[in-house]
């Protein structure tokens, strides 16, 4: 039998233990915060904070940061903790590498730095157009809508999957 650090240093997780965790993370933020767990609004309370520091009070007369007022918070604290949590799993896994082009892209698209960088960040842009557009993120809709039984959040995890899988299809030619 596999020892806790041996089940932690593993590679792969078990995704019923993980849904698990993600659970309880998701009970302990309503229970502590009254506030669905999610990180979108991290990401937009961010470039609030920026264009405070450009253009200083104006940004407190917009109607979305009069609700969502810029600056760092619990939310923006999650981003951090994924950053690190990945990092360790990472690290203690031994699966860390540095690498600019993936494998998996590399075989398909070859090893262009720029075309992989410059797919990454219209991925990024519209990664956080459609999450401020559908009021919320594939963990705000898919762990913490679908757990309030929003049905709104069903048809969007539905559709984050349906897109994901259709997506990754056409770029790995699995048609």
């Amino acid at each position: 039998m596999n020892t806790m650090i041996d089940i932690l240093c593993d590679p792969s997780w078990s995704p019923y233990v993980v849904g698990i965790g993600i659970g309880m993370l998701s009970w302990l933020t309503f229970l502590f915060s009254d506030h669905p767990l999610g990180i979108s609004t991290a990401f937009a309370k961010t470039a609030g904070m920026i264009e405070k520091a450009v253009r200083g009070p104006k940004v407190a007369k917009k109607l979305y940061y009069k609700e969502n007022k810029p600056g760092i918070d619990w939310e923006w604290m999650l981003v951090i903790g994924v950053f690190i949590g990945a990092l360790v799993a990472a690290l203690t896994s031994g699966t860390f590498q540095l690498k600019w082009v993936p494998s998996m892209w590399e075989a398909t698209f070859g090893a262009n730095i720029f075309a992989r960088l410059t797919v990454a960040v219209i991925g990024g842009i519209c990664v956080g157009f459609g999450a401020r557009w559908g009021c919320g993120c594939t963990s705000g809709h898919g762990i913490s809508g679908t757990m309030q039984l929003v049905l709104g959040s069903w048809l969007s995890a539905i559709c984050f999957f349906i897109g994901g899988v259709g997506i990754a299809m056409l770029m790995y030619h699995v048609f």
